[in-house]
């Protein structure tokens, strides 16, 4: 199978190149800088050009580009550039796909749990409808700027996920384990808001999974089927990392950083994976703690099945 994947340096792309070579696959990265290897090609979705050498046989395409939900402060510009830069970068891909001749099968785009918005308790599947929130609204033009593929005729899957366990990056990695192991880690807000959650193992395989079963399109959930409480992963993290967990951030303390962005860490979701599971995928890691604890014990190793 011929794999086109944009977004491959970041967290999740890194660790789905290895897996699928790992299986024979070959992989094209598309970059938005001047190829500098055999298996990049060049793609701006500024101006929605993709390098004409990029889908020709192609397989499948992985559209995993754009700047991450929690890497700078969520004011109105990164509010803005998270918008922009993932619509144009779908958009261009979906359209791209359209074009060629012959067309890829299947993409496969990123969305985010959040697109659900903050009801609470509710919990929450495929067929519940977008929130209100504005991480709510911009993973809705996400998946609609996916359209141009759907009205060609393409396999569209949007992969709604969930905040990815691992320690080597993410927000996990870059953010949560760091203040934990110093000590400085504690709940948000009351604590009593769900958070859904992946292990990154199983991120990449619920992929692969997607690639492989060609019955599935649309909304697919990929999160653990056991969302958990902040203050319950809270006190896991203490526990696994022995570390104390005495701090607490107020509510108005995230929202003076993150702004509209602290209502999804202070409200939640509380998403369960329905599609993958009547599809028959089984989560390696579906408890929280001791995934966290797998993620710590190895770095991540790209699995192959």
């Amino acid at each position: 199978m011929k794999v086109v994947l944009t977004g491959a340096s970041g967290l999740l792309g890194q660790a789905l190149v290895p897996s699928l070579r790992g299986d024979g696959h070959e992989v094209v990265r598309l970059v938005r800088h001047a190829p500098t290897a055999a298996d990049e090609l060049r793609w701006d979705p500024a101006t929605g050009q993709v390098d004409p050498a990029a889908l020709p046989g192609a397989d499948a395409v992985i559209n995993l580009a754009g700047p991450g939900l929690g890497d700078r402060p969520w004011t109105p510009g990164y509010r803005r550039l998270v918008l922009t830069t993932r619509v144009e970068a779908t958009r261009t891909i979906a359209t791209a796909m359209a074009n060629a001749d012959p067309r890829p099968r299947v993409l496969l785009s990123s969305s985010a749990i959040g697109y659900y918005g903050n009801p609470g308790d509710q919990l929450l599947d495929e067929d519940d409808p977008a929130g209100d929130s504005y991480l709510a609204r911009i993973a809705a033009a996400w998946e609609d700027a996916t359209q141009p593929a759907r009205d060609a005729g393409i396999r569209v899957v949007t992969t709604r996920t969930a905040v990815v366990v691992s320690a080597e990056g993410g927000a996990f990695g870059r953010r949560l384990l760091p203040l934990f192991r110093l000590g400085l880690g504690g709940r948000l807000g009351s604590g009593r808001q769900w958070w859904s959650w992946v292990a990154l193992d199983d991120y990449v395989r619920a992929m692969r999974f997607l690639l492989e079963h060609p019955e599935i399109a649309g909304p697919v959930n990929i999160a653990a089927p056991e969302p958990i409480r902040n203050g319950e992963l809270t006190k896991a993290m203490g526990r696994v990392l022995h570390r104390p967990t005495l701090f607490w951030a107020p509510g108005f303390a995230l929202r003076l950083p993150l702004r509209d962005f602290a209502d999804d860490l202070l409200r939640g979701q509380r998403v369960v994976p329905r599609r993958l599971l009547e599809a028959g995928f089984t989560f390696a890691e579906p408890s929280f703690e001791p995934a966290l604890r797998a993620a710590l014990d190895r770095p991540y190793e790209a699995t192959t099945s």
